[in-house]
C-alpha cells in the first residue's frame, strides 16, 4: 500500500477524514480532461478506486463507503426513529469480514485522487444499471461533482444515488438525465422530503419496494431509478 494510502487509513480509523492533507499529486481538483477514459484498464481502475459492489439484491453494480463517514448519518444513526438508527451497513457482513471494511476505507480514501472520475467511468461504463452507495453517502461538494461527471461520462448507465446529505445536493438543473437523486426521509413513517423532487422513505406499513416479497431482490422491479415514480419506501428493516 503506497504511503499516502497508509496516511489515509491511518486517518480515517481516528475518523479524521475532513482533515486529511493529500500529497499535492492527490489534492482534489476537477477533472480538466478526459484523454485516459477510453485507454484506462479496468485493472488500473481498481487500483486507484477500490472494486465495486455486487449485493445479491441489485441488477447491477453499487459503489459503498464505510457507514461511520456519514455525515447526516452518523447524526442521525444516534436518535431512535430514524432510518439511520440501527443502521444495516454497520453491522453483519459490513463489518464481519476484515476485507469488505479494508474495501470500504481504500475507496474511501481514493476521493482525494486525481484520477477518481476517469477510473470511475472505467469500472462503470459497461453497466445498464448502477447504485451509489449501498452503504455509506457523499463526503462533500466536491465529491457530488465528481459523481455528476462520472454520471455524464457513462450515458448509456441509469445511476441511481439515494443520499441524506441535504448540504450537498446540486442544482437541479447540473443533475445529468440518467441519474436519479433520492433525498431520504429522517423520520421512519414521517412525511417524504419536500425540498427535492425525488425522495424516498422508510416506513412500519405500506412500503411500496417489492423486494420483501421477492427474496430480497429487485428482480424486474427499478422503480428507484425511475424518474417518472417520486417516492419510493421501503419497510423497516
Amino acid at each position: 500500500m503506497a504511503k499516502w494510502q497508509n496516511q489515509v487509513q491511518n486517518s480515517l480509523e481516528k475518523n479524521h477524514y475532513d482533515k486529511l492533507q493529500a500529497p499535492s499529486a492527490l489534492k482534489r481538483t476537477q477533472l480538466n480532461n478526459i484523454e485516459k477514459l477510453e485507454s484506462m484498464k479496468v485493472s488500473e481502475a481498481v487500483k486507484i478506486t477500490g472494486s465495486m459492489t455486487r449485493t445479491s439484491k441489485m441488477p447491477g453494480l453499487s459503489y459503498s463507503l464505510p457507514a461511520w463517514a456519514c455525515k447526516t448519518g452518523s447524526k442521525l444513526r444516534k436518535v431512535e426513529g430514524t432510518p439511520c438508527f440501527g443502521c444495516y451497513a454497520l453491522k453483519g457482513n459490513y463489518i464481519r469480514y476484515p476485507a469488505i471494511k479494508k474495501a470500504q476505507y481504500y475507496r474511501l480514501a481514493s476521493l482525494v485522487h486525481d484520477s477518481w472520475v476517469t477510473a470511475m467511468v472505467a469500472q462503470i461504463k459497461r453497466q445498464r444499471w448502477f447504485r451509489w452507495h449501498d452503504a455509506g453517502d457523499v463526503q462533500s461538494h466536491d465529491h457530488m461533482k465528481k459523481i455528476l461527471t462520472v454520471c455524464r461520462l457513462t450515458p448509456d448507465t441509469n445511476h441511481w444515488l439515494p443520499t441524506q446529505e441535504r448540504p450537498y445536493l446540486p442544482d437541479p438543473e447540473e443533475v445529468p438525465s440518467n441519474l436519479i437523486i433520492r433525498l431520504s426521509g429522517s423520520k421512519i413513517d414521517g412525511p417524504a422530503p419536500t425540498a427535492w423532487a425525488h425522495t424516498s422513505s422508510v416506513v412500519t406499513k405500506g412500503a411500496t419496494c417489492p423486494a420483501p416479497s421477492q427474496g430480497g431482490k429487485c428482480k424486474e422491479c427499478r422503480a428507484c431509478w425511475t424518474k417518472s415514480i417520486s417516492n419510493v419506501s421501503y419497510g423497516k428493516h
